[in-house]
């Protein structure tokens, strides 16, 4: 279990600290689940964004607050970006399939995944966010061996 904390001083910094993770997660095998935490404004996308192009997305990555779930497809895997901020029940997730999205070797980047409680697989690797001055603080916890 990784439990550790980070200070990150502007967006930047958010982004390359989201490539280093995206870097660790795809050295992982199988299904992953990666919660993203914060209030509004906290960074969740930039750091997705981050994560995105460590699998080699080089387009814009906007949070998917309408259609609640955005695929990125790269070589050998797929990762889809949530945001649950504007879902109502969790159980509207049942009518999506939510299950179908937890297969191997796709990675599941949640932002707010509360709302969600109770259908969402455990979280992998859960990051909360939270504003720090200028900066962000996160604090990560992980039960895959992450090299970071």
């Amino acid at each position: 279990m990784i439990d550790r904390d980070f200070q990150l001083e502007d967006d930047a910094l958010m982004v390359a600290f989201g490539e280093q993770l995206g870097r660790a997660l795809a050295a992982c095998d199988g299904t992953i689940s990666v919660y993203l935490q914060g209030d509004l404004g906290a960074g969740k996308t930039t750091l997705s964004r981050g994560i995105l192009r460590a699998f080699g997305h080089a387009g814009a990555v906007k949070s998917p607050t309408y259609t609640l779930v955005e695929p990125y497809e790269f070589a050998g895997r797929i990762l889809y970006h949530f945001d649950l901020y504007r879902l109502g029940d969790p159980e509207e997730l049942e009518y999506m399939g939510i299950r179908d999205y937890f297969a191997a070797p796709n990675i599941c980047l949640i932002e707010w995944p509360e709302r969600g409680a109770g259908l969402l697989p455990e979280a992998d690797v859960s990051l909360h966010i939270t504003v720090a001055g200028i900066g962000r603080h996160i604090h990560l916890q992980s039960r895959l061996p992450l090299a970071i």
